[in-house]
């Protein structure tokens, strides 16, 4: 058995190998470098070409002059420069806000005719369930003479501003893969967000503040999670930015103790020299995004916080839409997405939990929950678009509302709850649009005499993509990334997806 000092030798060796081992040579040891590198065959030739399609080889832009949040230029001349879009997280119910049926009160209560369950599946309601007529009285307001229920006073105010879409449907009747399905055109978490295909398509004009901005209320994440605002196959430099209406907007953004921002700025120098060494070498678009991420935080750290200080906002502002500097709210987040867009933000993602309506207790029904959200909004929602319109900015700005599917006409009474509430439903919801080359002031779509199903005008979720891209100058068919073999796209594989010219203004 030789002893310990024997060894000494043979670790010589290794260490003075090991560092002869050029850095080159050790850099990322992924699976697909050992292929790429490593094999001497036609094959190792080929699958570099197909990962080089697919975006993960060769694809660093040059450096130096290309920013990936660039302004771009559309497909054709856009409508719309930016987007607001208010998401109503567990699917609000559209027959208790925006589709009055009488129909429905006369069968309140009463058993559900044999025909509406043959062949139906929903997510708890059991047996024979009751139909539930609206328990809030309405109205018709506006040019349109659009049916408005009482819990939405302020609405009124704008019914001329905006088209009220009542035909939309989905093929998801669950919360998270509907919603999947609405903001990244699939049903399962991985897919790029629809902020991301904007900023990846259009980039963003203001280059001291992300192209992208996420911000929720309602006390938790949408239940799609953050997958809503990720750039999936996309380089994640389009990836949505979560902010925060009260405290610091962008956590851990601000230099750490003892950093100045002379001395943050000598580091990122450095970092950057690295990364672009890295990145001619490897090839890799995520290099190129960190470089551009940590550029945009260095930015951020001076514009971010104007910004989002609201209490600059005049009294009459904070008078119309409900604000309160300082707090979490839905309010503050409509009053902080109008400063974004007015500065050039291309993407406003609002996120407002609390709408999943079922009826199994005080907590989630119609008569006691219901009401506070509703409260929760429609003043905020109003002021929004009417603050807009003040400033000149609703034409170039599309504000969209709505949920990830409906609820149903029948009383879910899950468990035997006396509570009221809807289940489900993906055969037909409501939505509103407003600015940005949508028709003012009309209502597009029918449902039933009982709000089950479209009988006029259906508009599924590939066709609000395609007309909330083509608002944008983008054509959804057209705009695509190369990933794993196939030509990516919002709108999917197949050839769905047509523009709801009947809102167009």
């Amino acid at each position: 058995m030789p002893s310990d000092y024997t060894l000494f030798p043979a670790v010589n060796d290794f260490l003075v190998k090991m560092l002869d081992f050029h850095l080159e040579h050790a850099r990322a040891l992924t699976r697909r470098q050992f292929f790429c590198q490593t094999s001497l065959s036609l094959g190792a030739v080929a699958l570099g070409g197909l990962l080089s399609r697919d975006g993960y080889a060769g694809v660093a832009p040059a450096l130096k002059t290309a920013n990936p949040l660039a302004p771009r230029k559309p497909h054709f001349a856009p409508k719309a420069k930016s987007i607001i879009y208010l998401d109503m997280s567990g699917a609000p119910p559209s027959l208790d806000m925006f589709d009055w049926k009488p129909k429905l009160a006369e069968l309140n209560l009463k058993p559900c005719p044999e025909e509406l369950l043959k062949g139906q599946r929903f997510a708890f309601i059991k047996g024979v369930p009751k139909m539930l007529g609206s328990p809030y009285k309405f109205a018709q307001y506006g040019s349109s003479g659009a049916w408005v229920s009482e819990l939405l006073p302020h609405f009124t105010e704008i019914v001329d501003d905006v088209a009220l879409i009542r035909s939309m449907w989905t093929d998801q009747f669950n919360h998270a893969p509907a919603e999947l399905f609405i903001y990244t055109g699939s049903a399962r978490a991985g897919a790029a967000s629809m902020g991301s295909w904007l900023t990846y398509g259009l980039g963003t004009e203001n280059q001291d503040l992300p192209g992208f901005v996420v911000l929720l209320s309602g006390g938790t994440d949408p239940t799609g999670g953050k997958s809503l605002w990720g750039s999936g196959f996309l380089p994640s430099v389009y990836q949505g930015v979560q902010c925060r209406s009260a405290g610091e907007p962008i956590l851990f953004a601000n230099n750490p103790a003892g950093m100045d921002r002379s001395s943050r700025r000598r580091t990122l120098d450095a970092l950057d020299k690295l990364d672009e060494i890295e990145a001619k070498q490897c090839g890799d678009p995520e290099t190129v995004t960190r470089i551009a991420q940590y550029e945009l935080a260095y930015r951020m750290q001076i514009s971010v916080p104007e910004v989002f200080d609201i209490s600059k906002e005049p009294k009459d502002i904070h008078e119309m839409y409900g604000t309160k500097p300082g707090e979490a709210s839905f309010a503050n987040n409509c009053l902080l997405a109008r400063r974004l867009v007015e500065r050039g933000v291309r993407h406003v993602q609002l996120y407002d939990w609390g709408w999943d309506i079922h009826g199994t207790g005080p907590g989630d029904d119609l008569l006691n929950q219901f009401p506070k959200k509703c409260r929760d909004v429609d003043r905020a929602c109003a002021a929004l678009v009417r603050d807009l319109k003040q400033r000149g900015l609703l034409e170039e700005t599309l504000v969209i509302w709505g949920g990830e599917f409906g609820r149903t006409p029948m009383n879910e009474a899950r468990g035997g709850s006396m509570f009221l509430g809807r289940d489900h439903h993906p055969h037909c919801f409501t939505i509103w649009m407003a600015g940005g080359g949508i028709q003012p002031g009309i209502v597009y779509g029918e449902t039933d005499e009982l709000g089950y199903g479209v009988v006029k005008d259906k508009v599924s979720v590939r066709d609000l993509q395609t007309t909330i891209l083509h608002l944008m100058g983008l054509d959804a068919h057209q705009l695509s990334y190369r990933f794993q073999g196939l030509n990516q796209r919002l709108i999917g594989p197949a050839e769905e997806g047509e523009l709801v010219r009947g809102i167009l203004a």
